[in-house]
Parts: C-alpha cells; sequence; structure tokens
C-alpha cells in the first residue's frame, strides 16, 4: 500500500491532476504555503531538487496551484540569480548550508526541506537543513528551520494517506481532509 505516493501509478496520477495519495513532505509544504502565503496563482517559485521523492511532486503541486515553477539543481548555471527571483524557494538537495542568505530575496517563503548531519564538534553531529538558516532568516518573510520545520506536516500527510489508503481499500468514502 503506496501510503508514501512514491510508486509510479501514484506518480502519474499526480501528473494527471488524478491522485488520491499525495507524497507526503511536498504535500506538507503545500499545506504550509497555503497557511502562511495563501494563494499561489502566479508567484514564481523556484524547487532546488529534481528527486522523484520530493522535487517533482512538489513542482506538480506548486504548477496544480498555479505558481509559475522553475526546477533547479545544484549545477544549475546562476543558481543564485534564479533563488533571487523567487518569492516562493524551496530547497531539497542534501547539501549543508547550501543555499546562502544573500541568495534570497527580500520578504521571500523559504522551504527548507534538507536534512543534514555536520560535525557539532566533540564528537557530536547536528541536524542542519540546506539553507543557511541564521543567513536567511534575516532576509526571508517566512522560513522554515531545521530541525523542526517541514517534518510535522509531513508526519500528518502519512497519517492523512493511510486514512485514505483504508477507506479506498474497504469501499468507503473518503472523508473531507
Amino acid at each position: 500500500k503506496d501510503v508514501d505516493a512514491l510508486t509510479p501509478y501514484n506518480a502519474g496520477l499526480l501528473m494527471s491532476g488524478r491522485a488520491k495519495l499525495v507524497s507526503c513532505t511536498p504535500m506538507g509544504m503545500m499545506m504550509l504555503l497555503k497557511e502562511y502565503v495563501g494563494a499561489l496563482s502566479g508567484l514564481p517559485a523556484l524547487v532546488i531538487s529534481r528527486s522523484l521523492l520530493f522535487g517533482k511532486p512538489a513542482a506538480q503541486l506548486l504548477l496544480a496551484a498555479n505558481a509559475t515553477v522553475t526546477m533547479a539543481h545544484s549545477r544549475s548555471r546562476d543558481l543564485p540569480g534564479l533563488c533571487r527571483n523567487a518569492d516562493i524557494l524551496v530547497a531539497a538537495i542534501g547539501k549543508p548550508y547550501f543555499v546562502k542568505g544573500d541568495w534570497v530575496k527580500a520578504g521571500a517563503t523559504v522551504i527548507d526541506v534538507g536534512i543534514n548531519r555536520v560535525d557539532a564538534g566533540d564528537g557530536k553531529m547536528k541536524i542542519v537543513g540546506d539553507v543557511d538558516y541564521d543567513e536567511a532568516v534575516k532576509i526571508a518573510g517566512a522560513i522554515t528551520s531545521v530541525p523542526g520545520g517541514i517534518g510535522a506536516t509531513t508526519i500528518v500527510n502519512l497519517m492523512r494517506n493511510t486514512l485514505i489508503a483504508a477507506c479506498l481499500q474497504s469501499g468507503l468514502p473518503v472523508p473531507a481532509i
């Protein structure tokens, strides 16, 4: 049962706008954006990720909300310039502190999906994001932290997908959630 919504079948349904189950972290991103940004129609959004797990589903959901979406990756030309044009900046490439504060457009909403372990000294590790939070928080209008940001919405959507899948499998109506 694909409650993570990562199989080719569910990815195809998402692509065609008919998904019942949606990849959990990208859906969590959309929940945050709808709550804190509101209407996304026409807003320039940059997704720095091309992964099947997050980047491609995130871009599809942003497109479905009528955002103007650009997908990029760590080797994209003029990535800082692309970032500076985005009202919504999403980073999920697995490189600690990759997105610098001066890459962020003033007032932009920044969603950091990266989870990276770095040396914290004394033989300990700490978890940090793909965005240099300490720099970006001074410029962004809103920003998620790592840890403590997008993770909770991922879990909510995993539970949501589990309920939907159980209803579909049992022939029950899917509740409006």
